[in-house]
């Protein structure tokens, strides 16, 4: 034990610091690759270099970091492998404002010497997020700290990327793809985010250059007129018989008089809208199907900047908004615009600084998805890689079995720069992982490489087994590869858990993660998504600061139920914060009970790793030993299943509820020596073994408070994390009965007390009728508990009889199949029951007009229907509570009538 003395009060920062610092300084977290132990691997989701530690990273690690120690615990060797992200954009973005700051723009300092920038911005910035990470007490192996754009991570991106190429997976060609003119890059799908606007539906009248079919006008609708300019044709359904004259006709393109043709395609919808449609193949996406089946040109009207180009004939240099107006303006004077309807439409934007991005005609890079994804979607459904829970499955498929090809490549500086080199000589583009000194087909020297980077999601994908080594057959691969479970949130399924998928299964030949785990979404406490103009953020740097990391931890993992969304609000830190307490006054009481008696710690510290002696134990020792079973079985079985939360729960009840709220008040005479040493010395190795081992279970959840604890108790090594979890003991279930049948007979007296309001220093007679003789005997046999904790001067136990003279009266027990019990108090000389009996009637008549103002406001429609849900919602709860409190009042005032009765 040690020779310290406990803080009189848990102070979280100085205990966090010192552990913090003995953790790093171990190789606790480092496993053996020499092992013959199981394994259990998992990656981190790595955070961008650029970010801070948000309520979602503090969850998602939180959640690993259980995982991590349960199973060390569980003699499992463990490789939890940590690492950053280069984050292209979004770190380019960070480092051009500061030139920008510092009056210098990154095109005139050249690319060589802005990648220099960010790796220096990298090396002083860029560890932020995994300080942060292990201030949260993330106990990844650190020694193996990954970034994507490290020497082994870009080798093996090189790799893949050539042998993709190789198989005709990676192709470039000319392809819409998502603009953002800002950042001045393309954008995957997923990299664009849709907000719903008011805009508007302009309906145009293209004129035909010859009238048929009794029309001189086609009209089409579109949101965007400035994209008029490139429409190469209009499309009509070949079925509809309002136009189907008019296919192979020409139009003339108003105010540039190009002409363009009518084409016939079945996927024109013939109840939307007229029926025709404007087709610019340039600058909309189903356009630009559409144009590869009918052989269309396709003209760019907008540059990098979507600024009109030389194809925009007088708009040339307008900006796309400002070209909007004035084609309007002129479209109306020349009488071409029929109306214009408001509209709602979904507007994409950048996923990085919010631009509305521009659907253009690009050269760029592809990866051809379909093969890949379908050995991806096999695996899910054959059950090697499961969701958890379930239903994200569903999505997954829905993505996955509608995927486009994977526009790849970026126009921006900081990345892996695409291993592509293209031949000034003969226009060929050579392909290799090391760089080439020569052009692969004609042999020539003046060869110049792409100037693309990659998606930062490509790198990304190969994270389970580029961070392992790979393309080298390495130790760790063989041991670690495939992962455990992934741990992370719903928004990156497509972005990440997909790709892996389908790079794992690709370069690997098996699934990437055997478990995806899907974490909630942290709200505030009224259901409302987080964000800054709300001013409703919880950071969680603060709210480690102010309630210490674990009470935060268990927070977060005790709201982290699956499916369902997590409300969280401060006051809930500030409730487990409570926990804390309670298990440091626990440590506090124990020790203290220890001090003074050197042969009873001399005792402890030789036996404390050894079974408990059975033979002294009494019913108390039993129940308590009983309880830690179950809650050890409990707790396995909800992190089994990823029910963090139960397993929260669950902990929390053990050492709240039935460790320090039963067992300690049942010891607590025992502990003071009243029933003889040896009593003393099994109560106090049963109270020790209870307390390790539930520090035991809770130390994943709570690791810095459970580390400072264990070490002041008997027998303590050199750390809680080097222990091995606790399993459960011999069973006590029927002597765990016999001490739950005198709980029950407590709880009723208890609660009897408190509604007839006996002061908490007067002593009370206990009247127990009960027609089963085993009962009746463990209530003589546990009269020195009942006494004790219920406050009871004499106790009469008895078959039955007469109702006992002015007296309350409740049942206990009679739950799952156990004999019951009938309880009496005599009151008349406690209580004044006619002083009582008023006020219970005043405090109803007033519980009674709130319940009923509170029912009347919710049954009015007109209130139901125009208050916010949160508001309704919160009414409803109050209802629910102002009932319960009544019928409880209600019961009271039933009890204290019947005394006068």
């Amino acid at each position: 034990m040690s020779e310290k003395t406990l803080e009189k009060t848990y102070e979280p920062k100085a205990v966090e610091k010192r552990w913090s610092e003995f953790w790093l300084a171990s190789s606790y977290s480092t496993p053996k690759l020499d092992t013959k132990k199981p394994r259990f691997s998992m990656v981190i989701p790595p955070p961008n270099i650029t970010g801070a530690l948000h309520l979602g990273h503090a969850l998602n690690s939180t959640i690993q970091d259980i995982l991590a120690r349960y199973k060390r615990m569980k003699g499992f060797e463990v490789l939890w492998l940590p690492g950053i992200d280069h984050a292209g954009i979004a770190t380019q973005n960070v480092v051009e404002k500061q030139l920008a700051a510092e009056g210098i723009d990154r095109h005139k300092l050249g690319r060589d010497a802005f990648v220099e920038r960010v790796w220096k911005w990298k090396a002083a910035s860029g560890g932020t997020i995994i300080n942060q990470l292990k201030r949260l007490g993330a106990s990844c192996d650190w020694t193996r700290l990954r970034f994507t754009m490290d020497d082994g991570l870009s080798r093996a991106v090189r790799e893949v990327f050539t042998r993709l190429y190789g198989e005709g997976l990676i192709y470039r060609g000319d392809y819409i793809i998502n603009w953002c003119p800002r950042c001045h890059t393309a954008l995957s799908d997923l990299e664009v985010e849709f907000t719903e606007t008011d805009g508007s539906l302009w309906y145009m009248e293209y004129p035909l250059k010859e009238p048929a079919g009794g029309l001189k006008f086609l009209t089409v609708a579109t949101t965007r007129p400035e994209t008029m300019l490139g429409d190469t044709a209009v499309a009509v359904n070949p079925a509809d018989e309002r136009y189907k004259a008019l296919i192979g006709k020409k139009i003339l393109l108003p105010l540039i008089n190009r002409e363009i043709p009518v084409v016939g395609d079945d996927t024109v919808s013939i109840e939307f809208g007229t029926g025709a449609v404007k087709i610019t193949p340039a600058h909309d996406f189903n356009d630009f199907e559409v144009s590869k089946r009918h052989g269309l040109a396709a003209v760019k009207v907008m540059d990098e900047n979507a600024v009109m180009n030389e194809n925009a004939g007088a708009y040339m240099g307008l900006d796309r908004y400002k070209a909007r107006k004035k084609i309007v303006e002129d479209l109306t004077a020349m009488g071409f615009l029929k109306k214009t309807d408001k509209y709602k439409l979904m507007l994409g934007e950048c996923y990085r600084c919010s631009t509305v991005v521009e659907p253009t005609l690009s050269k760029q890079w592809f990866v051809k998805v379909a093969p890949l994804a379908a050995p991806a979607i096999k695996a899910v459904e054959d059950g090697r890689t499961r969701f958890v829970p379930k239903g994200w499955e569903n999505t997954y498929f829905d993505w996955m079995r509608n995927i486009r090809d994977w526009c790849i490549s970026r126009q921006i500086w900081w990345g892996h720069r695409i291993p592509a080199w293209h031949c000034a000589g003969c226009a060929h583009v050579t392909v290799a992982a090391q760089d080439p000194v020569k052009c692969g087909k004609c042999g020539g020297k003046n060869i110049v490489q792409d100037s693309d980077v990659l998606d930062t999601w490509f790198s990304s994908a190969l994270w389970p087994f580029s961070t392992l080594g790979w393309p080298d057959k390495t130790k760790e691969l063989a041991l670690f590869y495939p992962t455990a479970v992934l741990s992370t949130s719903f928004d990156i399924i497509f972005f990440w858990v997909a790709r892996m998928m389908m790079m794992g299964l690709k370069f690997m030949g098996d699934v990437p993660f055997k478990d995806v785990y899907i974490h909630a979404l942290i709200r505030d406490a009224q259901g409302q998504k987080m964000s800054k103009s709300k001013g409703n953020v919880i950071d969680p740097l603060v709210m480690m600061e102010n309630y210490g990391t674990d009470a935060f931890r268990f927070t977060l993992t005790a709201l982290a139920a699956q499916g369902r969304d997590i409300r969280l609000a401060e006051e809930r830190i500030a409730g487990y914060r409570n926990f804390c307490n309670k298990l440091w006054n626990l440590a506090r009481f124990t020790l203290m009970n220890l001090e003074g008696d050197a042969t009873l710690v001399i005792r402890l510290e030789d036996a404390n790793n050894m079974k408990i002696d059975e033979s002294p134990l009494n019913a108390a020792d039993k129940w308590i030993l009983e309880k830690k079973n179950l809650c050890v079985r409990e707790v396995d079985e909800a992190i089994g299943t990823y029910r963090f939360d139960e397993a929260a729960r669950v902990l929390y009840r053990f050492v709240w509820h039935e460790l320090c709220d039963w067992y300690v008040e049942l010891i607590k005479l025992d502990l003071r020596g009243e029933h003889g040493p040896e009593r003393k010395y099994t109560a106090a190795s049963v109270l020790v073994h209870v307390f390790r081992d539930a520090l035991k279970m809770l130390h994943p959840f709570m690791p810095f408070i459970t580390e400072e604890l264990t070490s002041y108790l008997p027998g303590a090594g050199e750390s809680i994390m080097t222990e091995a979890y606790p399993e459960a003991g011999k069973p006590y279930a029927a002597e765990a009965a016999v001490m739950e049948d005198l709980m029950d007979v407590v709880r009723a007296v208890r609660n009897l007390r408190t509604e007839m309001n006996v002061a908490q220093d007067v002593k009370t007679d206990c009247v127990c009728f009960s027609g089963d003789k085993v009962l009746r005997d463990s209530l003589v046999k546990g009269e020195e508990y009942i006494k004790l904790l219920a406050k009871v001067k004499n106790l009469v136990v008895k078959e039955s009889g007469d109702r006992p003279k002015d007296s309350v009266t409740a049942v206990a027990g009679g739950q799952e199949g156990r004999a019951s019990v009938e309880i009496f108090i005599p009151l008349a000389e406690l209580v004044d029951v006619e002083a009582e009996s008023k006020r219970l009637q005043k405090e109803l008549d007033k519980l009674v007009a709130e319940y009923e103002g509170v029912g009347k406001r919710l049954s009015n429609e007109a209130f139901v229907g125009k208050a916010p849900k949160e508001v309704v919602e919160k009414e409803k709860a109050r209802l629910t509570a102002l009932l319960e409190k009544k019928t409880k009042l209600q019961e009271g005032l039933d009890r204290i009538r019947s005394i006068k009765k």
